[in-house]
C-alpha cells in the first residue's frame, strides 16, 4: 500500500462527458490521509483469500457472469441465446468466474498477476474485510487517481498518449468488434504494467473497473466537503476507472472524474477492485 497524504482537491468536473452519470459539478473536498493498494487485487492475491477462507464468489453461486463477445471462443458463443438488450456484445456465460474468466475451458494459469475479475461488490468487500482493509470511498479513489494534479482528465495529464506512450489499457480499434491491442493487451493487463501516477498507483484507470464503498447517486452538493462517503443507502454501488473495454467513442469513462454503477451482486469480465485502509499495519 502507499500513503496518500491529507489534502484538498477539486472533485468532479464542470465539463461532464456523461451528464446523467453525475460527473459534476466541481466541488472542493478535503481527504484525510489514508492508504491505498498500489495495484489492483490480482488473481494470485485472491487465490490466497479463497484458500484461506473457502469463500465462494457470487458469479460461482449464480453460475453465470458477463463476458465480452469479442473475448469468447466460438463454441461457447453458439450455446448462448441471450444478450444484454442495449449492449448485445455483453453475453451471459455459464461458469464464467474468476477461475475461468471466459467460461469452461479457460483458466488463469498465465494470469496470476492480472487483476481478478468477475468480482461483485460483495465479493470485493469480503476480501477487504479479510485482509483487514476496506474499499476506498469514491472521493478517496478520485483523490488518489488525480495524483496531486488539478482538473486533469487522466492521472498523468490531459493527453491520453502523452509523449506517444500508452499509459493505460483500454480498447483500440472498432468497438465492440476489433481490439487491435496497440497498448499490448486485448483483455486485462498485469497489475504492475504502465507507469504509476505521482502517488505510485498503477492502473487506476483502464484495465478493470474498480469498486468503491459509495452508494450510487447523481445529485452532488457543490459546497465544501470533508471525507464524503455518499448516501447511507441505495440500490447500486459506484465503480470508477473504466476498463480495457472502454474507448473515447463508446465508454469514455477512464477519466478520473468519470463514474458508473452496478448492483452489488453484479460481476463481469472487466470488474475488479483494490483496497484502502485508514491505517497501515505498522500503525496499528
Amino acid at each position: 500500500m502507499v500513503l496518500i497524504n491529507e489534502g484538498e482537491f477539486i472533485m468532479g468536473t464542470n465539463t461532464p462527458h456523461f451528464i446523467a452519470d453525475g460527473e459534476g459539478p466541481e466541488r472542493t473536498v478535503f481527504i484525510s490521509k489514508f492508504y491505498l493498494d498500489k495495484y489492483e487485487v490480482s488473481n494470485y492475491d485472491f487465490s490466497i483469500f479463497i484458500n484461506a477462507t473457502g469463500y465462494i464468489t457470487e458469479a460461482e453461486k449464480f453460475g453465470v457472469s458477463f463476458v465480452l463477445e469479442n473475448n469468447l471462443d466460438e463454441k461457447i458463443k453458439l450455446d448462448i441465446k441471450k444478450a444484454v438488450a442495449d449492449a448485445t456484445w455483453w453475453l451471459p456465460v455459464e461458469n464464467a468466474t474468476w477461475r475461468q474468466p471466459e467460461g469452461l475451458g479457460s483458466h488463469i494459469y498465465n494470469r496470476s498477476n492480472h487483476p481478478v475479475i468477475h468480482i461483485s461488490w460483495n465479493d470485493a468487500n469480503s476480501f477487504c474485510k479479510w485482509a483487514g482493509k476496506r474499499l476506498p470511498t469514491e472521493a478517496e479513489w478520485e483523490y488518489a487517481c488525480r495524483g496531486g494534479m488539478d482538473r486533469k482528465l487522466y492521472p498523468w495529464g490531459n493527453e491520453f498518449n502523452q509523449n506517444n506512450i500508452f499509459h493505460a489499457n483500454i480498447w483500440q480499434g472498432e468497438f465492440p468488434y476489433i481490439n487491435t491491442g496497440e497498448d499490448g493487451y486485448v483483455t486485462t493487463a498485469p497489475v504492475n504494467v504502465f507507469a504509476p501516477n505521482a502517488y505510485g498507483i498503477y492502473n487506476i484507470v483502464g484495465n478493470v473497473w474498480e469498486w468503491t464503498s459509495d452508494w450510487w447517486h447523481t445529485q452532488h452538493d457543490s459546497s465544501y466537503q470533508k471525507n464524503p462517503k455518499g448516501p447511507d443507502s441505495g440500490t447500486d454501488r459506484v465503480k470508477k476507472g473504466g476498463s480495457f473495454a472502454c474507448t473515447e467513442g463508446y465508454c469514455f469513462r477512464y477519466r478520473c472524474a468519470a463514474r458508473s454503477q452496478n448492483t452489488p451482486d453484479s460481476s463481469a469480465t472487466n470488474l475488479g477492485f483494490r483496497c484502502a485502509s485508514s491505517y497501515y499495519r505498522n500503525e496499528l
